[in-house]
């Protein structure tokens, strides 16, 4: 099966995380996915941003959601780039999406669109949160899911329960977390792992080693490099 190399918030070892410029070279360098993460804006626009508050990540200060789209316009997100929208990054790159959910307001509103744009086997739902996964795969039926954990190895069981139990196809894990009885555990189950985050050599071969199925890395020397590290 294929190994996945899924660009994490772009590229955002190279160029400002969650912008347009960051997705688009994240294409650019061959990245299979594109992983990014959704919040709601004050006025209800699904904007990719990681931080609940924008003061990491822009010129700007102030929690995302008592921020209207248009206050979130205003910001420089690095290089002069701005907050961009979900549409507009759809619009801009055609690689399957991985949008990362915060919380369970945003299920619906993504899921909303989703539907409306006929994008189940473009965009892929990942969360922390069981209840926003099985939220998202009610209102969308057949939308693929991924269960995100920091679990140490030891609750391996737990996680493959979990990620079942909401009907996730995958599980990302800290690569530094995991082991390879629990990747076989969850392979086992029908599963598939991801490591995160995958930023040197070392640990591509780690993620080589425990069989993954796929890497979410900041840099787009990833990519290149694990096509040609068994």
């Amino acid at each position: 099966m294929t190994f996945l190399t899924i660009g994490h918030r772009g590229v955002m070892g190279v160029e400002p995380e969650n912008t347009l410029r960051s997705y688009l070279r994240a294409e650019r360098c061959g990245m299979d996915v594109i992983a990014l993460e959704l919040r709601l804006s004050k006025d209800g626009a699904l904007v990719a941003v990681h931080d609940p508050e924008v003061d990491r990540t822009t010129d700007g200060s102030g929690a995302v959601a008592d921020l209207t789209l248009a206050e979130l316009r205003e910001l420089d997100a690095g290089q002069g780039e701005h907050v961009p929208v979900l549409e507009e990054v759809l619009d801009a790159v055609r690689v399957p999406l991985q949008a990362f959910v915060h919380d369970l307001a945003t299920a619906p509103v993504l899921a909303e669109l989703i539907l409306r744009r006929d994008l189940a086997s473009r965009v892929e739902v990942a969360s922390d949160r069981e209840a926003v996964l099985a939220e998202t795969a009610r209102l969308v039926p057949g939308v693929r899911t991924v269960l995100c954990a920091d679990s140490p190895a030891a609750e391996a069981g737990s996680l493959v329960d979990r990620a079942l139990a909401v009907g996730a196809a995958t599980i990302a894990v800290d690569i530094q977390r995991l082991s390879l009885e629990a990747v076989e555990s969850a392979h086992a189950a029908g599963l598939r792992v991801t490591g995160r985050a995958v930023n040197t050599l070392d640990l591509l071969r780690l993620a080589r080693a425990l069989g993954l199925d796929g890497a979410a890395t900041d840099f787009p020397e990833i990519r290149s490099t694990g096509r040609f590290t068994a």
